[in-house]
Formats: C-alpha cells, structure tokens, sequence
C-alpha cells in the first residue's frame, strides 16, 4: 500500500478523498494556489504545499508544479480527484515517469476515452450504439457546419476533450452556427486546452443515466449499477439519484451491459462512469466515459456499501477486487444535490464572495460532502460547487421525504446560492413522480424566483437577534413597530440593488410578541444556545429557529429554508451601489472575453454586448434596453470589479 497520497484538487473532492485516506492509514498532501491558502481541503491533510497562483492554469493544471509538489513531500501515488487533470493523459503520464502512481486508469485508456472522437468510434466498433453525428478528422468551421446541415438541426456541439458540460452548447439554426460554435471553442480551450469539436444530433427531452463500471488489473470487471443525472442546468448535473425511478428491468439489464462492453472495449482498469442518453422512445445512446471519480459517486455508495476511493486506492497499488459481480447488491434509495454560489434568478450566473454562516444537515441516511466553511472565500476563479447533499431511504420515497428535510436545514449566508431551485425541484409532483428529463429545469421551473421578501416577524427576529431593539415603548401605539419602519431597505439575498420598502401602509402592523419589543420584553423569549448566528424564538408552543449574521451594515437572514439580505436604515444609501441610468455593469468579478460592440452602433434590448468568464463559466452580458453605444469601457482580457460599468447607451 502507499505511504503516502498528493491529492492533486481543491474543495469538496480534495476533502472527500483525504478523509478515506485517513481512515485507511494513509497521510495526504494537498497543493493549494494563493487564492486558497487556508482553504478546508488544506486543512484536512497531513500537509499542504502552493504550487502557484490565483489562475488554474498557473497552479492547480500547472503538471510540472504538482509532481514537483509530490517530489518534494515525499508522495508516493497521486489523487487527481474529479475535474482539473484528472482525465489528462499527460498528466497520468507524467506521475508515471516520475516513478509514482497515478490512482485511475493508465494514461493510454485517458487517451483513448478523453476523445470523443475516437471513443465515438470505439463504441461503434464494440457494438455500443452511439448518437448520429460528425467525429471527422477536419474540425474546420465550414465543415463543421455542413455536417451540422446534413445531421439536421438541432445539432449539439461538444468539445472533443473534457467533460462537465464545459463548452456544450445546442444550435437550433445555421444563423447561430459561427457564434455559438466560437464561444463552444472558447470555452473549450480555456476549460481543457483543446478546441476540437464533435457534432451529434441533439436528441429533444432524453434522459442521461450512466453506469458506474470498476476494474482491476487482474481481469475483474464489476458494474455498480446506474445513477439516472437528468436534472441539469447548462448540460451539468444538478441532481442525481440512484436507482433510475422509471427505467424497465430489461432496459436496466441493457444498459448495464452496454456499460460493460465500453469499458472492456477500452481494457478499462480502475473506477469510471459510461454515460448515456436516452431518448424518449426507449433508444439509448453511448455520450462517453468520464475517466475518473464521478461528482455524483456518493449515492452509489450509499446504495452499495462500497468506498468508491478506497477502491481506487486499492486498485491502483494492484490489489484485486474484494468481490465479483454477483456479490455486488444495491440497497435502497439515495438522491443527491449540488449546492453550487450561483444565482438561478439571473441565468445561474456564479455568485463569488464570502461565507459568513454555514450549517450542514445532520439525521439519520443524510451525508453532506463540503469543500467549504464558515469563512472561505468562493472566488471567481474555480467551479462554483460548493458541496453535494446526499440522502438515503428504504425506497425514494423516503430518500426524497429526507433530502426535501436536509435542504429546509442547510444554510449558506454571505453568497447567493441554487438552494432555493433546489428545494423546489425536489418539491415538485413530476420530479416526486420521476418524470424526469435533462430540459426539466427549464419546462417546470423557468418562472420560479426565490421568496422576495422576508416576513415581518423574521425582520423584527433578526433586528432584535442581533441587538437593534428599541428602548421600551411610551405608548400601547409603539409597542409594536412596524420593523420595516426600522429597518428601511430589503432586499433577497443575491447582492442585488435593495428594495426600498414603505411602512405600515404596506406593511400590517406586527403583533405585539412578534415586536422588537415583544421579542425582547414580551411573551416570548429569544436565546442563542448553537452559537454561530443561530438563533432559537420561543412563544410558548411555538418554536423558530433561524440564522443571522451582521456583515458592515448588512444583516444576512436565513428563515423558513430562504435566505435574504437586509440593508439596515441610514446607511444602506452609503453602502448600496446605485446603478448608472442606461449603463451595462459587471455583475460579477471576472475577465472580459468578447466584447461584440463598438461605440456608435444601435442595439437592441436582450442583446449581447459582452462575455465575461467567472467561475469556469462564460456569462453573456445583454443590453438593458435599446439604445446606441455611447461608450464602451472594457477591452478583451480585463480583469473586472462588480459594479464596474462596462459599456453606457443613449
């Protein structure tokens, strides 16, 4: 076994294999760039070493770097984790010829799967049927969109490397063709360092379920069953579960199967995932195979009882798998959800910033993998992910009555986040009833915004929680303020421009135990006993529990499962941002990749002025009305400020 491991990641993945390593004995070195020096995955290894700057590509992709890292601790085997180079060939390649282990597949099988193109025609030979399409050698524009014509429309463009959904992107029209391919391409060679591209007839309203295969080095093959991913936002998983709900048995024995002559067709050794679409009338199709841990591995080991890391680990120093096929089962139900800093409300645009308040689920088959804590810093620079929920259940009835449970107890305050789509999806009666599809966000949920407002009684809770209480009223009139006559200014937590509220002609009065003073002096009584800004609100029978933190003049609030932000009266005009009549600001940190505009030109409302990268993910920025350019601001490869005015109309 090794005496050592350097886990080459960050976040979530980067703590989940150092804590297997540690219950295996094993010490754990993690690398870390400036951006996350102090960062939780630093904190939970034996060692950390900084191997670079701020930007991935001078730090976490930086090969030479991380086998120096290695080198210098000591390690005798390398971790990649999911993303960054973990389905990279030279990279695997490299840790070989450094004389340590590189715990995946050997670097010929990354080769052979990490392109779409030739892992298109290797299914294709195996027997695996792929989607119609175009995996030509000529990659050119003018090819690419004459084989888009032939293959009819819509078409999918995926880059030939890579995975997660970075650079995919659906053409309806040959008039989007040049535009979306180049930002596809962009995309493609920022995220893996290559912008070929495949094209493939985009099947409307699939599923995608993949199988989850292991292999040793001594001629074991095992699948793991299937994880159905069908819930997804920008062609990235947002919810998975296993079991699939809906799948036919015969259709789940053909997939398995499917799943299996890929990775033999490959000589497949170590833990991967084959990926399928399938489409509506039963049909499925091979997508590709993702080389290494999948985000979403945790609810196969929920079902199955298997540490999917310490197989990788074992596989990997050449011991033979502890089981054959027909000891494998399946238990159960498990369901996970990816809580990511992003803003559903504004095109799942990334929400960077600073973790004030974090509280994780407890209770029986919840497990809540982070990369993050109360204090880090969510920076522009990497994914935005910021730890995956997982429940299991006797059957997914029960999975489900426990994850809709955990989410209403998960709390983020200090940066926007997808928790509140998240509870929404797992509310909704066609996910309940498994009806299921990769556009379903978009069909069930394009109209839902999280709550607007706070309720009253949860602004006078947070008012009074941290210390803004009145003297005690001289009159039965004042003994129940109204708190936004306090308070002045709301808003929902996504670092928005506030709200300004009116008083008690849009506001009802508030009862007297629900009061700043009531609160404080009344029937009921407020303690702080979890410390941490949660607070518990006591009134008799009635019980709430609720979160808040104080950050300069802002008051973030979590209530009922929302999260809000509050702007306290007087100083929010100082604190709040004041947007420029007319003007495109940068809603986010990040660097300016396209600019599409020039200065005199007429444009439209809704149309694209800029692109800014932020998080790994390009953001289209849209004029706010029409207009003519009187100035633009910002050249290609700027690095921006929120606020930052980009590009004025008139």
């Amino acid at each position: 076994m090794f005496g050592k491991i350097l886990i080459a990641n960050r976040g979530e993945i980067a703590v989940r294999v150092a804590r297997t390593c540690r219950v295996m004995g094993i010490p754990t070195i993690a690398v870390y760039s400036e951006a996350d020096r102090g960062a939780l995955h630093t904190r939970e290894t034996d060692e950390a070493v900084l191997v670079g700057p701020a930007e991935a590509a001078r730090s976490y992709l930086d090969i030479d770097a991380l086998i120096a890292a290695a080198k210098r601790t000591g390690a005798d085997a390398v971790h990649p984790g999911y993303g960054f180079l973990s389905q990279n060939a030279d990279f695997a390649e490299a840790v070989a010829r450094a004389g340590l282990t590189f715990i995946g597949p050997p670097p010929g099988v990354h080769r052979m799967l990490g392109d779409k193109q030739g892992a298109r025609r290797l299914m294709a030979a195996a027997g695996v049927p792929v989607v119609p399409g175009y995996d030509g050698d000529d990659k050119s524009d003018a090819t690419l969109l004459a084989a888009a014509k032939s293959i009819g429309w819509p078409v999918i463009l995926k880059p030939s490397r890579g995975g997660g959904g970075k650079g995919m992107r659906v053409v309806r029209k040959a008039d989007d063709f040049a535009s979306t391919l180049a930002a596809s391409r962009r995309e493609a060679r920022a995220a893996f360092g290559d912008d070929r591209m495949v094209l493939e007839r985009y099947v409307e309203r699939p599923r995608h379920v993949e199988v989850q295969v292991l292999a040793d080095a001594h001629g074991t093959l095992v699948h793991l069953f299937e994880r159905e991913c069908s819930i997804q936002r920008r062609h990235q998983k947002v919810v998975e579960e296993t079991p699939s709900p809906t799948l036919k048995p015969e259709r789940r024995a053909a997939l398995w199967a499917a799943g299996l002559a890929a990775a033999r067709a490959a000589t497949y050794v170590n833990a991967g995932t084959v990926e399928f679409l399938l489409a509506p009338d039963g049909a499925f199709y091979f997508l590709e195979v993702n080389t290494r841990l999948q985000v979403e591995h945790p609810v196969t080991e929920a079902t199955t009882g298997l540490d999917l890391v310490r197989l990788q680990i074992q596989v990997a120093a050449g011991e033979a798998l502890p089981f054959r096929q027909e000891d494998v089962r399946s238990q159960g139900h498990a369901l996970e959800c990816r809580l990511y800093a992003e803003d559903p409300d504004e095109d799942d645009r990334p929400a960077p910033g600073r973790i004030l308040h974090y509280a994780a689920p407890e209770g029986p088959g919840v497990r809540f993998d982070s990369g993050v804590a109360a204090g880090s810093d969510v920076t522009v620079h990497y994914d935005p992910m910021l730890a995956k929920l997982v429940t299991w259940g006797r059957d997914r009835a029960e999975a489900l009555q426990r994850l809709r449970a955990a989410l209403r107890r998960t709390v983020v305050l200090g940066v926007t986040t997808n928790l509140a789509r998240l509870q929404a999806i797992a509310d909704h009666p066609a996910f309940e009833a498994g009806e299921l599809h990769t556009g379903f966000i978009d069909e069930h949920l394009a109209g839902h915004r999280a709550p607007a407002e706070p309720p009253p009684e949860a602004v006078a809770a947070a008012l009074a929680a941290l210390g803004r209480s009145r003297p005690a009223p001289s009159s039965p009139e004042a003994a129940a303020p109204d708190p936004w006559e306090t308070l002045g200014v709301w808003g929902r937590d996504n670092n928005k421009q506030p709200q300004r509220r009116g008083n008690a002609d849009t506001s009802p009065p508030l009862p007297l135990t629900w009061g700043l003073e009531g609160l404080m002096k009344g029937g009921g009584s407020m303690t702080d006993p979890l410390g941490c800004g949660t607070f518990v609100w006591r009134d008799g029978d009635r019980v709430e529990t609720f979160h808040c933190v104080r950050d300069r003049h802002v008051i973030h609030l979590f209530w009922r499962g929302a999260a809000y932000r509050i702007e306290e009266d007087g100083e929010s005009s100082r604190s709040a941002h004041r947007p420029v009549s007319g003007a495109l600001e940068a809603p986010m940190p990040g660097r300016v990749i396209a600019v599409r505009v020039a200065p005199g030109q007429a444009v439209t409302k809704g149309q694209e002025l800029l692109v800014v990268e932020a998080m790994k993910m390009e953001n289209a920025l849209r004029a706010p009305r029409e207009g003519v350019v009187k100035a633009v601001a910002a050249r290609v490869g700027d690095m921006v400020s929120p606020g930052v005015v980009l590009v004025e109309l008139e």
